[in-house]
């Protein structure tokens, strides 16, 4: 079960250790959601699970209870010294630990054959200081067959954001591209020791029967664009492409989009599709 606030705070303090806020240290206390992340993902015995930042064992444990296999990241040294001496310990077998920092191992060194067999999940409280390169790197694939994380309302909006928002941004179009966004789950503050200013949502993500992974070329390039939202796209393409970019604005015109349209009004379908042309390379 999950440590209450008053558990946790008592843990904490066995610890010697002041939650911090740089690293998003939130822990659950809730065992409603808990048990409702479990059940988005359909943890089962057997199943290859990838945790981020497992923190004090909440969710960890609730995993490997279902006889599932985790491999888990976790930066912070006290939380990592605890893990080892409660869960590693009772769980020799299936818990597998990794002290480091998850944007350098963002698969928890996930054995390369089981990452590639495409049939391990991802179930986490997802940091948000992390929240977008993080998803940017697991993005690179091998791409697990779902996502359970639990996230600000910020970053949440981020990745679900539709075309034409103002959220909408590469990161969007890069997991909008291979993974179907299912219902998912609102959370409180109240759920969380310390309590965050901000409200989170459990957020369910479900790989795509024909997920797309862009290039590193072109998603360098939807970055570049991005970050001058506001311009024009013709504008914005002219300086940067070898044909100034009439064959984007050729494929883009079969959309309804003009030379005046901006990057946030291209939908996901669109970038997609911009990825058969050759001139992708962005100009130096």
């Amino acid at each position: 079960m999950p440590l209450t606030p008053t558990a946790t705070r008592e843990l904490l303090a066995r610890l010697g250790h002041t939650p911090k806020r740089s690293l998003g240290q939130n822990f659950l206390v809730d065992g409603n959601i808990v048990r409702k992340s479990l059940e988005l993902a359909q943890v089962a015995a057997g199943d290859a699970v990838v945790e981020i930042g497992p923190g004090l064992g909440t969710l960890t444990s609730a995993l490997l209870e279902t006889e599932a296999e985790v491999w888990a990241v976790e930066r912070d040294t006290t939380l990592a010294d605890h893990l080892r001496a409660t869960l590693a310990a009772q769980y020799p077998q299936t818990f597998h630990l990794l002290e480091g920092d998850a944007m350098e191992q963002p698969l928890a060194a996930l054995p390369p054959e089981r990452a590639a067999a495409g049939a391990f999940k991802i179930v986490a409280n997802l940091p948000y200081a992390i929240s977008t390169p993080w998803m940017d790197a697991v993005l690179g694939g091998p791409l697990p067959a779902r996502m359970v994380l639990m996230l600000q309302q910020e970053a949440a909006q981020r990745y679900t954001a539709p075309p034409g928002s103002k959220q909408f941004g590469a990161i969007s179009i890069f997991l909008q591209a291979a993974f179907a966004i299912a219902p998912g789950h609102r959370v409180s503050a109240a759920c969380f020791f310390p309590r965050p200013e901000v409200g989170s949502q459990l957020l369910h993500l479900v790989r795509k029967p024909d997920p797309f992974v862009f290039s590193t070329a072109l998603k360098a390039l939807i970055r570049m664009l991005f970050q001058q939202r506001r311009k024009q796209i013709g504008a914005l393409l002219r300086d940067r492409l070898p044909d100034g970019g009439a064959a984007w604005l050729a494929r883009l015109a079969a959309h309804g989009l003009t030379p005046r349209s901006r990057p946030e009004e291209v939908p996901v379908a669109a970038w997609m599709e911009l990825s058969a042309l050759t001139c992708v390379i962005p100009m130096s």
